[in-house]
């Protein structure tokens, strides 16, 4: 099923992006001109009157997209999970005395030394989806991989400075 999402003019005021969910519910986001955001609900009857709204801050609405995309992300990557039999998805946490802390990740060499693929990295409440190898690691990043047991026990040693 393909969501959909509608984008709506408001005039001096600035756009209005809904989303209609598989049940039936109209929810969305003001993007005021003047840079402020409020997510709003919209009742089940009239998808025009809107029955909550909430202000979001820049750093609220970013802590809300990095959940909805970290939950997301994590979710398929389950899925495929559970379709590709022997591949495992794992998060590994960088230690603070990993020789890789202020490194780019492409010194890890993780793909061609473990086959594993590194798919995104947690840092706080940032989510940092396909990260290339020029992407500088920092102390207490969680890595997503994905690869065989053996290729993800690999890159947990190879993360933590237990290899060569």
């Amino acid at each position: 099923m393909r969501v959909r999402v509608e984008q709506t003019p408001l005039p001096g005021i600035g756009v209005r992006h809904d989303l209609i969910t598989s049940s039936g519910r109209t929810m969305g986001v003001v993007s005021h001109r003047s840079g402020r955001r409020d997510l709003v609900l919209f009742d089940v009857d009239d998808p025009d009157a809107c029955v909550a709204s909430i202000p979001l801050t820049d750093d609220e609405a970013e802590a809300l997209a990095d959940l909805l995309g970290a939950s997301l992300m994590l979710s398929q990557l389950a899925g495929l999970r559970q379709q590709a039999a022997g591949l495992l998805t794992e998060q590994i946490f960088l230690p603070a005395g990993s020789p890789f802390v202020s490194r780019p990740m492409g010194d890890t060499k993780a793909r061609t030394r473990t086959s594993s693929s590194i798919v995104a990295v947690l840092r706080g409440s940032e989510v940092v989806a396909s990260p290339g190898p020029s992407f500088v690691l920092e102390a207490n990043d969680v890595v997503v991989a994905v690869g065989t047991r053996q290729g993800l026990d690999g890159l947990t040693a190879i993360l933590a400075g237990d290899t060569d």
